[in-house]
């Protein structure tokens, strides 16, 4: 059998369940050991064999070099080649001065070509405004993380699966006239927020999760591969081996930072026809650390009373200095890994407030911050709480509050572009899930989105106090001022 023919059986194999196929689907994927992540080429390198592994997602017998006992129910369709950049150059590891600057020639010449794809980020101005303030605002007075990238690919994957006015309350919300424009705009977002090149760490990956006794529409299921860079994984609902296996691959893409709530995660329940996830992985080393000896504990006033806990200290750093009408602001680095922005309401203006002010939400969101017209050079004592924050959403309750509602509708949910083979198609579950954590060295953060479908001013030299010493917000961009994470701090 060549190769070409080889493909073609198994991508009708998504959509016709057979013996052979099974089979021929384990033996095309060779189990190895490999790093989670790859380094970056310009051109895809595809395998033959799967049609379909032109995404950024693998299962969890290639983390381990092994062939885990899930294999026997849960049968990888395709799976993926994690996209190739040139490393960030290890002195230690090149020969002499001359291979060092070419290695470094070609990691800023890469890392160029990414930080030239920015026009994703201006174009998710209208989603990023509905959906951050929606989800920061929805549990007041607690710790609220949120990763708009994150659910916003996730939207997008179930854009692709349904039809009619159940993909128009989708495109809705993530502000797009119509589903190319979102995928051309997840592709770009992709290639340009995807980085591991051993200085930088900010992972992507997507997956499907499809039931054996269903039928998929070929073609959908390749453009989630091809433009979402889904992976897409076959086995029995309902099976321990298959809803393990699946939170396994959870576990090792959001970096273990999530563990306790995939555990706790119930979904490819029997009955269930398809789950869909979105997972990101951020780490970010401050580019100044701040140093342990200078962390000390002073008090932090929450609104449930005046509590006492680590802050992080740097004393008269130049900065610039960002004032609003109700809040002040300052960032920090994490080189080409992004920034985090600290933002602190004004003595008396509560963080609900500022989730309310258009003039804060403005500049929470705005790609360019630079731009901001009230900003000065200044000499900044800057004390931050060192924190650790998780949340979860109940997508079945948020959803409908940002104007999707159809597809959990059974009357008037559409689905066609997934299935042909029922009716009645619902999304029966989804949690979107948040953790992070910022200490000394840097920020370390990952996200999850799952979705199951079942039937049925002063001058410089001037020194100002910058002490985030009660509630206040935080975004962590990306290169092109994209919100990465966004959160409220209430008590750290």
């Amino acid at each position: 059998m060549n190769a070409n023919r080889k493909s073609e059986q198994l991508y009708d194999g998504i959509t016709e369940i057979r013996d052979d196929l099974i089979t021929l689907a384990d033996c095309e994927h060779t189990q190895k050991a490999v790093s989670p992540i790859r380094f970056f080429h310009k051109k895809w390198l595809i395998s033959a064999a799967a049609c379909l592994a032109v995404f950024t997602a693998f299962s969890i017998t290639l983390f381990t070099g092994r062939q885990p006992d899930t294999v026997v129910s849960a049968h990888a369709i395709a799976e993926a080649e994690y996209p190739e950049m040139a490393p960030y150059p290890d002195p230690d590891q090149l020969k002499n001065e001359d291979q060092y600057n070419k290695a470094w020639d070609a990691w800023r010449e890469d890392l160029s070509d990414r930080h030239k794809m920015t026009g994703y980020a201006a174009a998710m101005d209208g989603f990023l405004e509905k959906s951050v303030r929606h989800f920061l605002s929805a549990s007041p007075g607690k710790n609220t993380a949120f990763s708009p990238i994150n659910m916003y690919l996730a939207l997008g994957m179930l854009a692709e699966l349904t039809d009619g006015n159940s993909r128009a309350q989708i495109l809705k919300l993530l502000d797009s006239p119509d589903i190319r424009t979102v995928r051309n705009q997840i592709s770009e977002l992709w290639n340009a927020n995807y980085l591991n090149d051993g200085a930088s760490t900010r992972i992507l990956a997507n997956s499907v999760w499809l039931n054996e006794d269903i039928r998929f529409v070929p073609s959908t299921m390749q453009t989630l591969a091809q433009k979402y860079y889904a992976s897409s994984y076959r086995g029995k609902m309902g099976s321990e081996s298959f809803q393990k296996m699946f939170q396994d691959w959870l576990d090792t893409q959001t970096g273990g930072l999530l563990t306790k709530q995939i555990r706790q995660l119930s979904m490819l329940k029997d009955g269930d026809i398809l789950t869909l996830a979105s997972t990101i992985y951020f780490r970010g080393k401050w580019q100044y650390e701040f140093s342990p000896d200078n962390t000390k504990p002073r008090t932090f006033h929450a609104d449930s009373g005046d509590l006492t806990c680590d802050f992080m200290h740097k004393d008269q750093i130049g900065a610039t200095y960002f004032r609003g009408t109700h809040f002040s602001a300052v960032s920090q680095s994490m080189g080409e890994s992004g920034s985090m922005w600290l933002i602190l309401p004004d003595e008396g203006t509560a963080v609900e407030q500022l989730l309310d002010d258009s003039q804060a939400m403005e500049f929470l969101l705005s790609a360019d911050k630079w731009e901001w017209n009230d900003q000065k050079e200044m000499l900044v004592n800057l004390a931050v709480p060192k924190f650790d924050i998780t949340s979860q959403f109940d997508l079945t309750k948020e959803l409908p509050e940002l104007g999707i509602t159809d597809v959990f509708d059974p009357q008037i949910s559409d689905f066609s572009p997934m299935t042909k083979d029922m009716d009645g198609i619902v999304l029966s579950g989804g949690e979107h899930a948040v953790r992070v954590a910022a200490d000394e060295q840097g920020v370390t953060a990952a996200a999850y989105t799952v979705m199951a479908m079942s039937g049925g001013g002063m001058p410089m030299g001037d020194t100002v106090d910058f002490v985030l010493d009660r509630p206040f917000l935080f975004v962590i961009t990306d290169a092109a001022g994209l919100p990465l994470f966004a959160g409220t701090v209430f008590q750290p």
